[in-house]
């Protein structure tokens, strides 16, 4: 099962653009060196970028943040920075993005 968890970026290149990234990798392969991650940029300035059902909103610590579904990437586990919580109550709406990008569903 995934647990959805947002960590910060710790990346040096983009954290000031993606501060928070959304692993979406199901815990069963935590072994491995890699995993799935979508980034998350703050809402605020972005509202011209919403797509529904592509690129859900969430609130996270106060703050509205646009999930970018179509850029997501694998990355190295060791370049996440600190868990910050896990929005399992979004679920639905991140399998439902995910659905539409890989099958237009």
């Amino acid at each position: 099962m995934t647990q959805f968890t947002i960590f910060q970026n710790k990346n040096s290149q983009s954290k000031k653009e993606y501060p928070l990234l959304l692993d979406i990798q199901a815990n069963l392969l935590n072994s491995l060196q890699t995993t799935v991650v979508v980034p998350l940029k703050k809402l605020e300035a972005n509202k011209d970028k919403i797509l529904t059902q592509l690129t859900p909103t969430f609130i996270i610590e106060g703050v509205d943040y646009l999930m970018l579904t179509p850029q997501l990437a694998g990355i190295q586990r060791k370049e996440l920075g600190k868990a910050i919580t896990d929005i399992e109550y979004a679920r639905t709406d991140i399998l439902n993005a995910l659905d539409f990008l890989l099958i237009g569903i």
